[in-house]
């Protein structure tokens, strides 16, 4: 969970370096080597080696483990009190521990009458932003439980007579923030137009026109400055918000957002309708799915089209994550697709633990796969164990939340009578805090032609 290199205060070693901690690490590492060792009655496929297993520990690797503390206590002083000790800490454990010991538990969130949550962020550590079909931009505070309302930007184009109505308007599909977390982007008015916040006050900074000609599903910042975004139109848009712009709102009193041109728009080849976009920064490459079951890589540094990949048997693909050690996870109707972003080969595919489970949002915590089901149920799948997270409290079951049933119109007995089955809404969205400790949910019905909406806190 936890390392700390501890540094002595006085004598000639730090407290942890006890000699009894070092004869168990050999004892255990002792016991490891000769369960490799042994040979099983059938060969394995795949064995690993590792160069600990030829060598003996050596004097200094000994001394270094005597100084190091793995105890969090001794990470948490240390950090209050900014000594030079080297420290460090999985960020993923908490979310992890939590999830294995049953410890989460939600609480609903009342959002009156908006139509389907399809997208959101953390803000910061009290305050969640979200966007609904029904085009408001929302921001919850998780203290006092108050629902803001952002007001919509729209370009120079739009007038009275010409702007979009309610019921014409698509929703807002996006909610992304740049990584100094000083600018927000997500869907305008006009659902063909991006409109670009600053953070932390949501001041309007601009709006982006004439970069696509359909409805706007995502987006996806690839620094501080240069956003991307992708359409129903099968176009992808590269936008420039320079550091002028997004503090001129500071100057005024009252801000007032410019009109930006895109700085370069293409056609993703090979594509129909754009949903998802992701930035893999380990290899500098823009990620985009269409739903036509192809999934297309694009040079960040070029922003020039260099592959499209056909997904095998993929059905209904709308949401697409990435993990930081470049794997792709694609969302499927019955299963969770995970792709080799060096080769887009596939590497595993994930079948859903229940039937007709469309899969509605994924996104990654370390090595554990979030899934967002259309059930009303959040699955977790650990990557590196190739499994689902299984429970620590009974063995015999896997990790599953299942969400509350929210809002919807017509009413849940007129639903159960149609669907011939029990009405769960679908998380179309979630996401972590900071600290992986919280996770807020959301969605709403799965039919298209049905109003209403879910949305829960998990901690």
């Amino acid at each position: 969970m936890a390392e700390t290199m501890r540094m002595r205060v006085y004598g000639k070693h730090p407290t942890c370096a006890s000699l009894t901690r070092l004869e168990e690490r050999r004892s255990r590492r002792l016991a490891l080597r000769l369960d490799r060792n042994r040979k099983p009655d059938k060969p394995e496929d795949f064995v690993c080696y590792e160069s600990s297993d030829d060598e003996e520990e050596t004097v200094m690797e000994g001394r270094q483990y005597l100084k190091t503390s793995f105890n969090f206590v001794d990470y948490v002083r240390a950090r209050e009190t900014n000594t030079k000790e080297v420290r460090k800490i999985n960020q993923e454990y908490g979310s992890r521990h939590i999830l294995t010991h049953d410890l989460f538990k939600e609480y609903p969130i009342t959002l009156t009458n908006m139509n389907k949550v399809f997208c959101s962020q953390w803000l910061s550590d009290r305050q969640v932003v979200f966007g609904t079909k029904c085009n408001k931009l929302m921001v919850y505070d998780v203290a006092t439980q108050k629902l803001d309302q952002i007001p919509s930007l729209y370009g120079r184009n739009a007038s009275t007579n010409n702007a979009a109505t309610v019921e014409q308007q698509s929703g807002i599909h996006s909610v992304q923030i740049n990584p100094s977390r000083t600018l927000l982007s997500t869907g305008g008015r006009n659902c063909n137009e991006i409109a670009i916040y600053r953070l932390p006050t949501l001041d309007p900074v601009c709006v982006g026109e004439n970069g696509h000609r359909d409805w706007v599903f995502d987006m996806c910042w690839l620094d501080d400055e240069f956003l991307v975004s992708g359409s129903r139109d099968t176009k992808m848009t590269l936008w420039h918000i320079n550091n002028e712009l997004a503090t001129a709102s500071d100057k005024a009193d009252v801000p007032k957002p410019e009109s930006i041109q895109p700085v370069c728009v293409k056609e993703c080849r090979s594509a129909q309708k754009v949903r998802a976009l992701v930035f893999n920064k380990a290899i500098n490459e823009i990620a985009a799915l269409s739903l036509n079951c192809y999934i297309h890589i694009w040079s960040a540094e070029t922003f020039k089209q260099k592959i499209s990949r056909k997904l095998p048997a993929c059905q209904e693909n709308v949401c697409l994550a990435v993990q930081d050690g470049g794997v792709y996870a694609v969302g499927c109707r019955s299963y969770t697709l995970l792709l080799d972003a060096r080769t887009l080969q596939p590497i595993k595919k994930i079948p859903s633990r229940y039937t007709g489970c469309g899969i509605r949002s994924a996104s990654f915590q370390g090595s554990v796969l979030t899934i967002g089901t259309g059930l009303g149920m959040l699955m977790f799948y650990d990557v590196r164990a190739q499994k689902y997270l299984e429970s620590s409290i009974n063995s015999n079951r896997t990790v599953v939340l299942k969400a509350s049933k929210g809002y919807v119109f017509p009413d849940e007995e007129f639903m159960d009578g149609v669907q011939n089955v029990k009405y769960t809404p679908a998380i179309y969205t979630h996401c972590y805090d900071a600290s992986g400790t919280r996770l807020f949910t959301a969605g709403g019905p799965l039919p298209a032609n049905f109003y209403g909406n879910y949305a829960g806190l998990w901690q």
